[in-house]
C-alpha cells in the first residue's frame, strides 16, 4: 500500500495561500487532455499528481489515544514525477548508497547534448534517452582504461535529467565518478591525479562520436520515427546530412573539482537522484489562467528571475519531462555495475586499505524517518500536543473527484 501523507506535505507562501502543481493540473488538466495528444506515461503522471493524498487514493482514519482527536491522512501516489512524492524516496535511496563509496575523491562530470537534437527526442524519448546513457559510459569508460590517464575501471553513477530551470528541454546526464580505478586484472587501485580526471575537450570529442554512431545505427535498424519537424528527416539523405551538420558542433561536457569526502557526495547526490522538473516550492502564483514561478537565469549571472505561462504552455513544459514508463533514470556503470559491484567494490576497500562496507540495518519506518529528517513527529496528536495517533480505521480509494486532504500543521 502506498505510503500515507504526513504533516508538512503542503507549502504556504507568505500571503498564506497554497500553491502546488496538483491544483494547476485540477484545474486545466481536463481540458489540456482533451486538446493535446499525450503518452500513457504523461496520463499516467498527470492522473498520479492530481489525485495524490487525496481520498481517490484512499488512507486512513486516525485518533489520538488520549484526547480522542481524529484526522485523515489520505495515501502518496508515489509517481517518481510528483514534487510531493520524492523526499522519502531519495533518502531511502541515499542510505543503499552510502555503502557505495569509496574513501576516494568524487568528480561530478555534465555530459549534454545539443539542442538541436530536442525534437527528435520528444517523439523517440526512450531511444534517445538509452543512448545517451550508452554514450557516457561508453565515453567514461574508454577514458578509465586508457592507460596514458588511469588504466581500469571506473565507479560511475550516472543521473538523467532533461529539464533546463525554466521547464525547456536541457537533454543532459550528470555523473559521479570516482577519482580512479580498478585495475583490469584487480591487483591496485590507480589513483586519478590531484584535482584532475580527464580532459574535458577530448571528453566532449569522444562522446559527440560515440552519440552521433548509435544514432545513426538507431536510423539504420528503424528504430526512430518521425513527426512534425523532424518528418522531413525520415530521408536517409537528409538525416545523413543533418547528422553531419551536429558533427560540426561543439559539444558541451563539463567537470567539476572533486568533492571534499563522503558527506559531501551525498550531498550532491541529494541535489541531483530525485529531483521533479519543478518543485512547489517554486510556483509563486496561479490565477487567471497564468502560472508564475521562479527560476533562475544561469546566463545572466543566476539572477532568480519569476517566469509567467499561460497554463497550457506550462503543463506542456512539465510533460516534456515525464520520461517513458519503467524507464530508468540512475543507472550505474564500471565498478558500479549491478553483476559485479559487491565483489569489486569488497576489493576496491581492501586495496585501499578501507573497512568493509557495513552492513544495511533494518528498513527505517515512514514516521522515524521524517522526524530524523524534519524533526517533525507526524504521530503526535496535534490537538493535545500528548498523544499518539493511532490508525483506527482503513479508508478505500474513493471515484468521486480529488480534493486534497487538509493536514493539520503540527510543527
Amino acid at each position: 500500500m502506498p505510503s500515507a501523507s504526513a504533516p508538512g506535505g503542503a507549502r504556504r507562501t507568505r500571503h498564506g495561500v497554497v500553491i502546488e502543481l496538483a491544483d494547476i493540473f485540477r484545474t486545466h488538466g481536463l481540458e489540456y487532455r482533451r486538446t493535446h495528444p499525450l503518452s500513457r506515461a504523461q496520463r499516467r503522471a498527470m492522473h498520479a499528481i492530481e489525485t495524490c493524498r487525496t481520498a481517490a487514493l484512499g488512507g486512513h482514519r486516525e485518533r489520538c489515544d488520549t484526547c480522542g482527536a481524529e484526522r485523515l491522512a489520505y495515501n502518496s501516489c508515489r509517481n517518481r514525477h510528483c514534487p510531493k512524492c520524492q523526499m522519502l524516496a531519495q533518502e531511502r535511496w541515499l542510505e543503499a548508497r552510502r555503502a557505495d563509496l569509496l574513501p576516494v575523491p568524487y568528480f561530478h562530470v555534465v555530459f549534454t547534448l545539443p539542442h538541436a537534437l530536442n525534437a527528435l527526442a520528444q517523439g523517440n524519448p526512450r531511444v534517445l534517452y538509452r543512448l545517451l546513457f550508452q554514450a557516457v559510459a561508453e565515453t567514461l569508460t574508454t577514458f578509465g582504461r586508457d592507460r596514458r590517464y588511469l588504466g581500469g575501471d571506473l565507479g560511475i553513477t550516472a543521473i538523467l535529467h532533461t529539464w533546463g530551470q525554466n521547464l525547456s528541454q536541457h537533454l543532459h546526464v550528470h555523473c559521479l565518478v570516482t577519482g580512479g580505478a580498478l585495475a583490469r586484472d584487480g591487483s591496485r587501485w590507480i589513483a586519478a591525479p590531484l584535482g584532475f580526471l580527464f580532459p574535458i575537450r577530448a571528453l566532449a570529442t569522444v562522446f559527440r562520436g560515440k552519440y552521433l554512431a548509435a544514432l545513426r545505427h538507431a536510423f539504420a535498424a528503424g528504430q526512430l520515427r518521425f513527426a512534425g519537424s523532424t518528418a522531413p528527416l525520415a530521408a536517409p539523405i537528409a538525416f545523413t546530412a543533418w547528422l553531419a551538420q551536429l558533427h560540426q558542433q561543439a559539444w558541451v561536457v563539463y567537470a567539476k573539482q572533486p568533492f571534499a569526502g563522503p558527506d559531501h557526495v551525498l550531498e550532491y547526490l541529494g541535489r541531483y537522484t530525485h529531483r521533479v522538473a519543478l518543485s512547489n516550492e517554486r510556483l509563486v502564483r496561479h490565477a487567471d489562467g497564468v502560472v508564475h514561478f521562479r527560476w533562475k537565469d544561469y546566463a545572466d549571472g543566476d539572477r532568480l528571475k519569476v517566469m509567467a505561462l499561460e497554463a497550457a504552455e506550462f503543463i506542456h513544459r512539465f510533460l516534456l519531462h515525464v520520461v517513458p514508463d519503467r524507464f530508468v533514470r540512475i543507472r550505474h556503470f564500471g565498478l558500479l555495475a549491478n553483476r559485479t559491484r559487491q565483489a569489486k567494490l569488497a576489493r576496491c576497500r581492501q586495496l585501499l586499505a578501507a573497512p568493509p562496507a557495513a552492513a544495511p540495518g533494518p528498513l527505517e519506518s515512514v514516521a522515524a524517518l521524517m522526524l530524523r529528517l524534519t524533526g517533525l513527529d507526524i504521530e503526535r496528536c496535534p490537538v493535545c500536543q500528548e498523544g499518539r495517533l493511532r490508525i483506527v480505521a482503513i479508508l478505500a480509494p474513493t471515484t468521486s473527484p480529488a480534493q486534497p486532504v487538509t493536514i493539520v500543521d503540527t510543527s
